[in-house]
């Protein structure tokens, strides 16, 4: 099949008629579904075969595959639990407890190690001569350190350098630090649930407007207009009318010490802190590398031609040299994610109860480990593609017009 011009569009343009659609089977895409439809049978064959030997392996030893076993009651407590549960619950309530302990520490050491890792990487650009290379000892040191030893390390000195409970350190705030965790004041909303969610999703759909004026205002005029700033405001006026009004009510539990024990705002375990502390500076040294590479891949005249125009450097890299940079960014960023989720994993080191804490009780009591980790191997499976998926959009998203990948 003969290719199209590309001529042809912009004459038939020209010419007031539509341009030609692309033709739906050509050489490319035929061979293209012609090998991912192989490479599907190939992994399905793969699968089937692998089913066969396990089940008929287990068969010669007498055992079959069941997973009857999850509505029997489990008969161990788990150290952290997001939702109700108890020893008489089943194998399968104890491990959706593992799972969303395993999806909490996951998620706040995303956001942890990222927000580190881009303000250590964009630091090792920078001009400043000490920062610079203060930036350079942070990656240097911690990403050739063990996690595993990080993550000892922290939680021995936690465990014994930290005072008790009654002796707690006041940190601003607020907040209280003992051997025991971090205790944080937090937000408790007894009225107005319901209103306060719906202020979030029409101060989300306002905001996603107003960023949308200020755009077609910066490509009509070249003027940008404030966005963060209207948008917080937003927020403020919204929620305090709505306080002012009487439809929600929102308390601050403050932590405090009561008898032998802390009272009061939300709690993170030692075992929780150590793990999300370690797990988020060695990745955030890892991250702060990849997102120095991204920025030094951008061409030197961007930045002096952001200077020529009298834009602050801080705002040109936020606008002109990390938008550029995303492009070499994002498919290691992704990588560096999918290693942080698998990473979670080390929490059996301090006895936090995630899914792979667990998956290793729940074989021991029942002798299932087929099933366990198959279990576990497909919640790790979803997680990741959706990370994976999240990051390829946003990379789309983020991409420049008129630009490939």
């Amino acid at each position: 099949m003969a290719a199209t011009s590309t001529a042809e569009p912009s004459a038939a343009l020209l010419a007031g008629r539509p341009p030609p659609r692309p033709a739906l089977f050509t050489r490319r895409r035929i061979r293209s579904a012609a090998w991912q439809t192989a490479l599907a049978v190939a992994l399905i064959a793969a699968g089937y075969f692998a089913h066969l030997n396990v089940t008929r392996n287990l068969a010669a030893s007498g055992v079959a595959i069941d997973f009857g076993f999850l509505t029997r009651e489990a008969g161990f407590d788990v150290s952290e639990q997001l939702v109700a549960y108890t020893p008489k619950d089943s194998y399968a309530r104890v491990l959706f407890v593992g799972f969303l302990n395993t999806v909490l520490l996951a998620a706040t050491t995303l956001a942890l190690a990222t927000a580190i890792g881009l303000a250590i990487g964009i630091a090792s650009t920078s001009r400043n001569w000490l920062v610079r290379n203060l930036a350079r000892i942070y990656i240097e040191l911690l990403r050739n350190l063990p996690k595993l030893l990080i993550l000892l390390a922290l939680y021995i000195a936690m465990v014994r350098g930290l005072p008790l409970v009654r002796a707690a350190w006041t940190l601003p705030g607020g907040a209280l630090l003992a051997n025991r965790g971090l205790y944080l004041p937090w937000p408790e909303i007894p009225v107005g649930t319901v209103a306060l969610s719906a202020i979030a999703v029409v101060w989300g759909a306002a905001t996603r407007i107003w960023a949308r004026v200020v755009k077609r205002h910066q490509d009509a005029t070249g003027v940008r207009r404030p966005l963060a700033l209207p948008a917080a405001l937003g927020l403020v006026l919204a929620t305090g009318f709505a306080s002012a009004a009487g439809l929600v009510e929102v308390r601050w539990s403050m932590p405090a010490l009561t008898g032998f024990n802390i009272t009061g705002g939300a709690h993170l375990t030692v075992q929780f802190t150590a793990l999300w502390v370690s797990l988020s500076i060695y990745h955030a040294s890892q991250i702060a590398e990849i997102v120095r590479g991204g920025i030094v891949s951008v061409d030197k005249g961007q930045r002096e031609a952001a200077a020529a125009l009298g834009l602050r450097p801080g705002r040109g890299l936020r606008l002109i040299v990390l938008p550029q940079a995303m492009r070499v960014i994002v498919p290691p960023l992704g990588n560096q994610y999918l290693n942080l989720i698998k990473n979670t994993s080390i929490a059996l080191a301090v006895g936090y109860s995630d899914l792979v804490g667990v998956m290793n009780t729940a074989v021991n009591q029942t002798f299932r480990p087929v099933e366990l980790m198959l279990v576990v191997m497909l919640v790790f499976l979803a997680i990741n593609l959706s990370i994976a998926a999240a990051l390829n959009w946003f990379a789309a998203w983020s991409r420049p017009p008129g630009k490939t990948a």
